[in-house]
């Protein structure tokens, strides 16, 4: 089989089945920030962690707020990119000893997660747009918005601090 199941047939289906992709992806995300932020050492950090954990409960929402919209169920599909990236950032944290190294770690970890949540926000309102549903667009444009702004405070806080302490 290809990449996409063989139920995908209009451009509908394929925003549906990316929906329902980016579903599971924010559900495995809430799982795992609790990890993170268990061991993050930065202050500052864990505290990002926190704040976007409570983000991400928002994002769900609004997803689900989005597949009632579209009068779709709310069900989400695996995800295997999110799953990948999630056990490496699981693998890469539980070998390092270093706790500002593991805090460096942790940061390019959660940007590849913030990466992947871009490109489907993004890909999902430009579809949702070519489908005439600027309502659901609107939605999804919430959650992109405070993924990109996650990004931005963890770049940010890489290069003002962290990634020059793992460098020590």
């Amino acid at each position: 089989m290809g990449i996409f199941s063989k139920d995908i047939k209009s451009m509908d289906d394929l925003f549906v089945h990316t929906l329902r992709d980016i579903y599971y992806a924010e559900k495995q995300i809430a799982k795992n920030l609790p990890k993170m932020i268990d061991k993050a050492t930065n202050a500052e950090l864990k505290k990002g962690f926190e704040k976007h954990l409570v983000e991400t409960e928002g994002h769900i929402e609004r997803v689900e707020e989005v597949f009632r919209m579209h009068g779709i169920e709310a069900k989400a599909v695996n995800c295997p990119a999110i799953d990948g990236i999630l056990k490496e950032a699981d693998e890469i944290a539980g070998e390092v000893d270093d706790d500002r190294v593991l805090d460096a770690a942790l940061v390019a970890a959660a940007q590849a997660v913030e990466h992947y949540e871009m490109t489907r926000y993004g890909t999902l309102v430009a579809w949702a747009k070519e489908l005439g549903r600027s309502d659901c667009a609107a939605v999804l444009q919430k959650n992109l918005d405070e993924e990109k702004a996650t990004d931005k405070k963890l770049s940010e806080l890489a290069n003002s601090r962290i990634n020059l302490q793992a460098a020590e």
